[in-house]
């Protein structure tokens, strides 16, 4: 359903401009979270970094970030601040290669690995005592967020869930992406991806990728066709997108879920936005703004004050806790 929000987004006028407000938070927020790591090995294999901030509580936050990000991306650690002051422990996920040590497969992370979700799930029900287990899912950890929990239905453990600035169709996000205007942003992403398939590459020499094609692209289509895909088990990008959007799922979700989007995210574009889903489920509800940027979301210049998004997600957790 469309949610209904009593709390509007209202930034100042400059913060009306998309491409600012995605940047706001990443240049100026100064919350640095102390973590404390532990390393979970995964059944194929590899591992995975999650950093854990607690507030002893018997409520638990998992994290999980976007592109290229980690604990250390600014909205992990506002979230976190945020949810450790009103008494939940947060433990944020570290996908693999992204917690400052490459992963041991020919494989990475990508939109639609859920089963590492699952994994670390399984890993906390296991080792942990929590009572109610929530997921916070940022852009492309949104998407498996998202995905997981329509993959779930009603048989996880996780109580509520709550998804921001996802690319649900990461076809529609790939075409967004490839404008002009959001060459900058591309750009940044690629120099850290295609550094990390040449390790790959020196790693794995007998492989099937074609580093030469991976070094040599331009876009997301481009990585993904010579990386993502062939690394996954995918045909292509196309049957990536396909396969790992998270739109197709949306109808099964069977507990609260929500995803909070902005209307003038750069990175995406009208099939983006999951308005019929939304209207069409009991469990599934969409928060739209009208600004806010890619997970920018912020009000004011001054970054102390921008809590407008960590109070949406912790209001929809505890209206459903």
């Amino acid at each position: 359903m469309l949610y209904q929000n009593s709390v509007p987004f209202s930034p100042n006028f400059v913060l009306k401009n998309k491409h600012l407000n995605t940047a706001y938070r990443y240049y100026f927020s100064s919350i640095k979270i102390e973590f404390s790591r532990k390393r979970m090995h995964t059944k194929d294999g590899d591992f995975l970094d999650l950093d854990f901030s607690t507030a002893n509580s018997d409520n638990v936050i998992i994290a999980i970030h976007g592109l290229e990000g980690s604990s250390n991306s600014t909205y992990i650690q506002s979230l976190t601040k945020k949810a450790n002051a009103n008494n939940f422990d947060v433990i944020a996920i570290n996908l693999r290669s992204c917690s400052g040590e490459p992963n041991n497969l020919l494989s990475s992370y990508h939109s639609g690995k859920s089963e590492d979700l699952v994994e670390v799930i399984q890993y906390i029900e296991n080792n942990f005592n929590y009572n109610n287990i929530h997921v916070v899912g940022y852009s492309l950890g949104g998407n498996i967020t998202l995905k997981y929990m329509g993959e779930v239905g009603e048989s996880s453990s996780v109580k509520t869930a709550i998804a921001v600035s996802v690319p649900c169709s990461l076809k529609g996000s790939s075409i967004a992406m490839a404008k002009k205007d959001n060459k900058l942003y591309v750009n940044n992403f690629l120099k850290t991806l295609i550094v990390k398939a040449n390790e790959k590459f020196a790693k794995f020499p007998n492989s099937d990728l074609n580093i030469e094609k991976i070094r040599a692209a331009k876009n997301f289509s481009d990585f993904d066709n010579n990386y993502t895909a062939p690394a996954h088990g995918f045909k292509d990008a196309n049957d990536y997108y396909e396969k790992s959007s998270c739109t197709q799922f949306l109808k099964d979700i069977k507990k609260p879920t929500l995803l909070i989007t902005s209307l003038d995210d750069p990175f995406l574009n009208e099939e983006c936005f999951p308005i019929k889903e939304a209207k069409n489920s009991k469990h599934f509800h969409l928060l739209t703004t009208k600004y806010g940027g890619h997970v920018g979301f912020c009000e004011y210049f001054n970054m102390k004050k921008n809590n407008w998004l960590e109070n949406q997600i912790l209001s929809f957790i505890e209206n459903n806790n």
